[in-house]
């Protein structure tokens, strides 16, 4: 693997996950538009997010049986088409409609990291799905800080308009740098191939206990974010999109900071990592908690929140991928279709949680949501004496 390649991988899949996250900081002009409560706006969410699970299911694992340059390269001009029916919507079910396929054909970056892991030496696989995870998360975040610029300059059309621009040109730079050829494909047809992702999650248990624990991880992320902006952008904040999107700077700072998780499961620290990032998601609701009195407070637990997330996710990812190295596209799908599942459900939940009880309500939900994935982290723990999975161990952990 060439050095660049990861970077480029980073910055591929941070343009093709932002499209998912745009419409969070835009839910209230959303709502304005197109005569949406604000209880419910949070389904233009969902409906992404659940249509992004679709896609882990029905398309991820084409990695495993196609040309990947040729499937990136592919998802990537549909992606693109998808962003510009969103941007062009006249109605409600346009848009919907749109974020739908948005959703669906985001998921070429779980090709993307798979398609890395495979590529990258075996002592370094941990660092390159750290950068490159890392990228996406960054593009999450920074999603919002985008979209609120370019609302406040330009209309919240304009985003996607210029998300589209963005794609298009990733699209023709990953076609010309990607390998024309791939080794190991799976032999199977397209329904085997399904099937065996169900068969993945069967037998490979590091596979279950790590897609609880992003179901409940990123049920708590997006409990935050869907409904950030309604308390920032109401008196007596009132803040602009642009000053409510910047809260994701400090996102990305978190996150990038936590690329290195990676790398400490290169070195059998998987666990260790795992504990500590759980409960420093959890200790985040606290400062989180004060965001209509102090913005310095929200802006610490912000970071907090998402380098927890970041160093679960990566952890997650380099045990899950070391497990099964033929089946690397088949995995990601089978772990990041619950991971889509927690975030819709977290967007739904929180919106109707701030409708119900204010922001107060969405901290103690999201807190909630926190430590139930620490119990279950703590609960499906082996003692030492037992665990496959060894602090410290050299060599690729198992679970």
């Amino acid at each position: 693997m060439p050095r660049y390649m990861p970077a480029l991988f980073a910055a591929a899949c941070g343009t093709a996950v932002a499209g998912i996250y745009y419409a969070q900081p835009l839910l209230d002009a959303l709502a304005s538009e197109f005569g949406i409560g604000h209880s419910t706006v949070g389904i233009v969410v969902t409906v992404t997010q659940m249509c992004y699970a679709l896609g882990l299911l029905l398309l991820v694992p084409l990695g495993d049986l196609l040309n990947r340059r040729r499937l990136i390269a592919g998802q990537m001009l549909l992606s693109a088409a998808a962003l510009l029916t969103v941007g062009a919507a006249p109605t409600a079910a346009v848009l919907l409609a749109g974020m739908a396929a948005v959703g669906l054909l985001a998921v070429v970056t779980q090709t993307l990291v798979a398609y890395a892991a495979a590529l990258a030496p075996p002592a370094e696989r941990g660092r390159v799905v750290g950068l490159v995870t890392s990228g996406v998360v960054t593009g999450i975040l920074l999603a919002r800080f985008v979209a609120g610029m370019l609302t406040d300059l330009a209309g919240w059309r304009a985003v996607y308009a210029a998300s589209a621009g963005a794609t298009l040109l990733m699209a023709g730079a990953l076609f010309r740098v990607l390998p024309r050829h791939d080794s190991g494909r799976a032999a199977l047809s397209y329904p085997q191939l399904l099937r065996s992702v169900a068969d993945l999650f069967v037998r490979e248990r590091i596979l279950r206990v790590r897609a609880v624990l992003a179901l409940l991880l990123f049920a708590a992320f997006s409990i935050l974010w869907t409904s950030l902006v309604l308390p920032l952008s109401a008196p007596p904040l009132s803040l602009s999109h642009t000053a409510i999107g910047a809260f994701g700077l400090a996102g990305a700072a978190g996150a990038l900071a936590a690329a290195r998780a990676g790398r400490l499961a290169d070195r059998g620290l998987g666990q260790r990592t795992t504990g500590i990032a759980l409960a420093l998601l959890l200790m985040s609701w606290l400062p989180i908690g004060y965001a209509r009195h102090s913005l310095a407070a929200l802006i610490i637990g912000v970071v907090m929140l998402d380098l927890a997330v970041q160093a679960v996710h990566v952890a997650n990812q380099s045990l899950i991928l070391a497990s099964r190295p033929e089946a690397r596209s088949r995995l990601t799908a089978a772990y990041m279709i619950f991971y889509s599942i927690g975030s819709a459900a977290g967007s739904i939940a929180s919106t109707g949680m701030y409708a119900y009880a204010g922001w107060g309500g969405v901290c103690l939900l999201g807190a909630a949501v926190s430590a139930a994935a620490l119990l279950f982290w703590a609960l499906t723990r082996r003692p030492p004496a037992a665990a496959s999975e060894r602090e410290g161990a050299s060599g690729p952990p198992s679970f």
